[in-house]
């Protein structure tokens, strides 16, 4: 199998770590070699975060050039921009459409930008979903990234099986549930 990049991008405390493990975790049950890697662009909550998660028969490095991801997380709808070239042209970027003011928009230096989703709609394959209210239908607005993972799986070759149990060893147990309902959720969008 060829190898396949997939990145995760958000704010750190939005579980894009949690994420990353999940998925490389799948990929590992799956038979792959996989590389993970992390990247924080800030020691505390706030700051950006990219995670790369690379399967395949062989994988010789961790990190995901510009224009090689199969597929895009991305957690808010800033850092979906800000990463938005390392996607392949017939990649998929799925978005969770929330918005969190860095610290320059919040002290007044910069303006968060207008139409980001319709901006990036333009040059790739979007999948939006504001899983941050579909968590909240759920009782736990924790656990968007699952939603958003459930959709990144209708763009992978594992079956829900598989990513439940995964999710079963990777979560808290007391969380298992919830988790796997959101992870439903967006699968079934």
């Amino acid at each position: 199998m060829a190898v396949k990049n997939i990145m995760i991008v958000g704010v750190g405390g939005q579980g894009t770590l949690l994420t990353s493990r999940i998925l490389g975790g799948l990929t590992i049950a799956g038979g792959y070699d996989v590389k993970l890697s992390e990247v924080h662009g800030m020691a505390q909550r706030g700051g950006s975060v990219v995670t790369f998660v690379r399967y395949g028969d062989k994988v010789a490095e961790p990190i995901v050039e510009e224009g090689q991801a199969d597929v895009l997380i991305a957690f808010e709808r800033l850092e979906a921009l800000r990463y938005a070239h390392f996607l392949k042209k017939d990649g998929a970027l799925i978005v969770n459409d929330w918005r969190i003011d860095p610290m320059p928009v919040v002290i007044g230096n910069a303006e968060y930008p207008d139409h980001i989703i319709e901006d990036l709609e333009k040059e790739y394959k979007v999948y939006k979903v504001d899983a941050t209210e579909e968590s909240r239908k759920l009782g736990n607005p924790r656990v968007f990234n699952l939603i958003v993972l459930g959709i990144a799986a209708q763009h992978m070759d594992f079956t829900k099986e598989q990513w439940y149990e995964v999710i079963e060893k990777t979560v808290p147990p007391k969380t298992i549930e919830i988790n796997k309902k959101a992870f439903e959720v967006g699968f079934n969008l």
